[in-house]
C-alpha cells in the first residue's frame, strides 16, 4: 500500500507539543509498516461528506485523519491531519478529496458552509415632541465591487478554484479576499490575489498524457506541492523530523521548473524576501549533485551562521542520502577564499579595517595637498582599489568608479593614487594582505589549476557577493553549463555598492527569474515592508527584478508602527507586546528584536528583560540562541527569520543612521546611503512570519511616514 503525506499534516502535527507529536509519529509509522494492523484503532468518519476519511487513535485525545483510496495491492492511504478528537472529527467532516474538473490536479477541497442570512432590525427614532418616527440616520460605507463578478466558471476553474467554491468566488470582495483565499487550494488562491494585485498569474498546468491514459492526479506539479509520496521508511522519518519548512519538500510548480532546469551560463533567481529563493538554492545544489554523478557542489553564501543554517537543512534534504549530500560543500564563501588561499600561499594573515584605517591615515598625512577625508578614501580603497585589485596608477586612472557617486578628476586621482602607493607598501611591508587579495589569489590558483575546486556552485544572498569573490565563482566554473546559480534580491543588499557582474565574465541575461509568491511573510507584513523599495529595480547590467505583483500565501495580524515620548515608554510598550506573544503561545527563540546599530543594543536588552525573556545576544560568528529572544543589529538579521519580530530605535537620527550622513563629502551620495539605510530597515521588517512590531522615539525616523501613508488598518503611529 502506498503512504502519501499532506501539507496539512505536517501543518498540524507542528501545533501539537512535543509529547504528543512522538506518540503521532509512531502511529504514522504503524501505519506504514502494517496500515492493516488490528492495533490500530481506526473508524470512519460517519459524518464526513467523503466517505474516504477514516480517523486513527493516537492517545486518548488525540486523532489522525487519514483518506484511503482504492483497496487491495492498488490502495494508498493519505494522512491528512492530526488534532485532539472533536476539532480531528470537525476536519474531516468539512473536507473532501477530489480531482479538480479542469486541472486534473488532487485537491482536498473545504467544504463551504451553509450560512443563514440574518436580517437586521431597522430602528427608528421618535422625533422630538412625539410624532411619527423616522428611520435613524447613520452614515453607510460604500458597498465594494466584487473583483471577479464577471468570471466566468471556465476562467475561475482555469485558475484551480474548486467548483464547490465558484459563488463564493465571484461574490468576493477586496476586504474579503484574504479570508476567502485561506480556505482555497494554493494555487487557486495565490491566483485570484495576484489578480486583484493586478498581476498575471502563472499559467495553468493542465495534465494530459500523450497516450490518451488518465493521469494520475497526485502527479500533476500543483498535487506535488501537498501531497508527497513515502517510499521508505528512512524517507518517512525525515518527512516527520523534519518539517522545518513544508516549501522545502512541496516545492511550487514555478520553484521546481527553475531547480531542474538546464542551464547554458550562469543563472539567478530573484524574488523579494521570503519567497523562496533560498529552499530553490538548496534543492538546486541537490538536483546539480544528482544529475552530475562526478559533480562537487559548492553552496555558499556570505557568512559563517548562514552557511551554519544551509548545512543543517540540506541535511535534512539529503538525510540517507550519503553519496549525494557528500559531494556537496556548504562552506561561506570567506572560508572558501581562505582555504584556497593557503594550499598555495600559506595561513593568510588578513589586515584588520583597523589595521587598514592606521595605514590609511598614516598615508593622508604624507601626502600633502589634498582636502579629502578620512571616510572617503577608505571608501575609495574598500569599493575601488581594493576591490577591484588596482596595482598601478594607470589603472586606477581610468577604472570605472561604478556605485561611486562623487567625481574625482585626474589630478584628483593622482593624490589619492599616491595614498594608496603607501598604503600598499604598509601591507607588504607587515606581511599583511587584505580579503580582496585572499581571493584574488585563490581564483589565480583555481582557474591554473594549482588547486582542486569545485565544478558547480550555488549562491544564496547573492546580492551583495564582492567583486573579489565573485572572481573566484567564476574561476570556479563560470564558463561549465549549470556551473553557477545564484538566488538573490536586490532590494536585500545592504553590504556591497553596486558592480558589473558581465564585466567579471557572469552574464546572466536571459537565464534570470523572480519568484512573486511569498511564503514566509504575511500580506499584512509584506505590504508594510515592500512601501520602503521601489516596485523595480535594476542592476548595472540591466538585469531586472520586479516587486509588483509578488503576493503572500497567507494572512496574519496587522503590524504596529508606534512612536512613544521616549525610551523608557519604549521599553514598556515592547515588553507589552512581547509578553502577548508569548501568552499566544509564541516560544521565545522564534522572536527577534533588532535595532539599527551596537549603540541601540541596550535598549533591545532591556525590553527583553522587563518582559521576563532570557536573550541572546546575535553576531557573525553566533549560534542561533535556543530558548531565547536573539538580539541583534539589522545586519546581523540577514537570512534569518522568525514568527516575531521587533525592529526598535527607529529614531529620527538612527534611521538613517546621521553618522553615515554627516561623513558624506558630496550630496550625490547621499541616494546611496538612503537607498541602503531603506534596504537595511526593510531586512529586519521581513525576517517575521507572523507579527511584527516597528517603533521609535519621537519624532521617529522619516522612513515610518511611509508606512503610516499605506493606510492599512489597524496600523499608525502611536504617540
Amino acid at each position: 500500500m502506498q503512504l502519501r503525506i499532506a501539507d496539512t499534516f505536517t501543518s498540524s502535527l507542528a501545533k501539537l507539543t512535543n509529547d504528543e507529536q512522538k506518540q503521532v509519529k509512531i502511529t504514522v509509522f504503524d501505519l506504514q509498516s502494517d496500515p492493516v494492523s488490528h492495533g490500530l484503532q481506526m473508524h470512519r468518519v460517519d459524518r464526513a461528506k467523503e466517505k474516504g476519511f477514516w480517523s486513527v487513535r493516537v492517545s486518548r485525545d488525540i486523532r489522525l485523519i487519514v483518506h484511503q483510496i482504492g483497496s487491495g495491492g492498488g490502495a494508498s492511504l493519505l494522512v491528512c491531519y492530526v488534532d485532539h478528537h472533536d476539532k480531528a472529527y470537525a476536519w474531516a467532516e468539512r473536507r473532501r478529496l477530489e480531482t479538480h474538473p479542469k486541472t486534473g490536479a488532487a485537491q482536498l477541497v473545504e467544504l463551504r458552509e451553509t450560512v443563514r442570512e440574518i436580517e437586521v432590525p431597522h430602528y427608528v427614532t421618535p422625533p422630538p415632541g412625539g410624532g411619527e418616527a423616522e428611520p435613524a440616520t447613520k452614515s453607510v460605507e460604500p458597498v465594494k465591487p466584487a473583483l471577479f463578478a464577471d468570471a466566468s466558471d471556465d476562467e475561475l476553474l482555469g485558475h484551480g478554484v474548486p467548483a464547490e467554491w465558484l459563488d463564493a468566488v465571484r461574490g468576493v470582495d477586496e476586504d474579503g479576499l484574504l479570508d476567502v483565499a485561506e480556505h482555497l487550494p494554493a494555487e487557486a488562491a495565490e491566483a485570484l490575489v495576484t489578480l486583484a494585485a493586478g498581476g498575471v498569474p502563472e499559467p495553468m498546468v493542465v495534465a494530459e498524457r500523450a497516450d490518451g491514459e488518465e493521469l494520475d492526479p497526485f502527479e500533476h506539479p500543483d498535487a506535488k506541492r501537498r501531497f508527497r509520496l513515502v517510499a521508505s521508511s528512512e524517507e518517512l522519518q525525515r518527512a516527520l523530523d523534519y518539517p522545518w519548512d513544508r516549501w522545502a519538500v512541496f516545492l511550487h510548480p514555478s520553484q521546481r521548473a527553475i531547480v531542474e532546469r538546464r542551464y547554458n551560463g550562469p543563472a539567478r533567481v530573484g524574488g523579494s524576501a521570503g519567497t523562496g529563493k533560498t529552499v530553490v538554492a538548496l534543492h538546486r545544489a541537490v538536483e546539480l549533485a544528482l544529475t552530475y554523478p562526478d559533480a562537487k557542489v559548492l553552496l555558499t553564501t556570505f557568512s559563517i551562521p548562514l552557511a551554519r543554517m544551509l548545512r543543517a537543512k540540506l541535511g535534512r534534504l539529503v538525510d540517507g542520502d550519503r553519496e549525494v549530500g557528500d559531494r556537496i560543500s556548504v562552506r561561506a564563501i570567506d572560508e572558501v577564499g581562505l582555504e584556497s588561499y593557503e594550499e598555495v600561499a600559506g595561513p593568510a594573515r588578513v589586515a584588520t579595517p583597523g589595521m587598514v584605517r592606521q595605514l590609511v591615515d598614516r598615508a593622508m598625512g604624507e601626502v600633502e595637498g589634498h582636502r579629502f577625508s578620512a571616510s572617503f578614501v577608505m571608501e575609495e580603497w574598500a569599493d575601488v582599489v581594493d576591490a577591484w585589485q588596482v596595482h598601478t596608477w594607470e589603472a586606477y586612472r581610468d577604472v570605472p568608479r561604478l556605485g561611486r557617486k562623487t567625481r574625482v578628476g585626474e589630478k584628483q586621482r593622482a593624490l589619492l593614487w599616491a595614498m594608496f602607493e603607501k598604503v600598499r607598501e604598509g601591507l607588504a611591508a607587515g606581511g599583511l594582505v587584505t580579503m580582496p587579495g585572499v581571493f584574488a589569489e585563490a581564483a589565480r590558483a583555481v582557474s591554473t589549476g594549482e588547486v582542486a575546486s569545485a565544478t558547480h556552485a550555488v549562491v544564496d544572498e547573492a546580492q551583495d557577493v564582492t567583486v573579489a569573490q565573485l572572481r573566484l565563482l567564476a574561476a570556479l566554473a563560470g564558463n561549465r553549463p549549470d556551473g553557477l546559480f545564484f538566488a538573490g534580491d536586490l532590494g536585500q543588499r545592504i553590504f556591497q555598492t553596486p558592480f558589473s557582474w558581465k564585466g567579471l565574465g557572469i552574464d546572466v541575461r536571459g537565464r534570470s527569474k523572480t519568484l512573486k509568491i511569498n511564503y514566509r511573510t504575511s500580506h499584512q507584513i509584506r505590504r508594510l515592508a515592500d512601501v520602503l523599495l521601489a516596485e523595480e529595480s535594476v542592476d548595472v547590467d540591466g538585469v531586472w527584478d520586479e516587486r509588483k505583483g509578488t503576493v503572500s500565501a497567507f494572512s496574519g495580524p496587522e503590524p504596529v508602527v508606534a512612536v512613544v515620548e521616549d525610551e523608557d515608554a519604549e521599553i514598556e510598550q515592547v515588553a507589552a507586546w512581547l509578553k502577548e506573544r508569548t501568552a499566544d503561545g509564541v516560544e521565545p527563540h522564534e522572536v527577534g528584536v533588532f535595532v539599527r546599530s551596537d549603540a541601540e543594543i541596550g535598549r533591545a536588552k532591556r525590553s527583553a528583560r522587563s518582559a521576563g525573556l532570557s536573550l541572546a545576544r546575535l553576531g557573525p560568528k553566533a549560534e542561533l540562541p535556543a530558548g531565547a529572544v536573539a538580539i541583534g543589529t539589522m545586519h546581523d538579521a540577514k537570512g534569518l527569520e522568525f514568527r516575531a519580530v521587533v525592529v526598535m530605535a527607529c529614531d529620527e537620527d538612527v534611521v538613517p543612521l546621521a553618522a553615515r550622513v554627516e561623513a558624506l563629502n558630496d550630496p550625490a551620495d547621499m541616494e546611496v546611503v538612503y537607498e541602503t539605510e531603506r534596504h537595511l530597515l526593510y531586512v529586519a521588517c521581513t525576517r517575521a512570519r507572523d507579527h511584527l512590531l516597528v517603533t521609535g522615539v519621537e519624532p521617529g525616523s522619516e522612513f515610518l511616514f511611509d508606512f503610516a501613508n499605506t493606510s492599512l488598518h489597524g496600523t499608525g503611529r502611536c504617540t
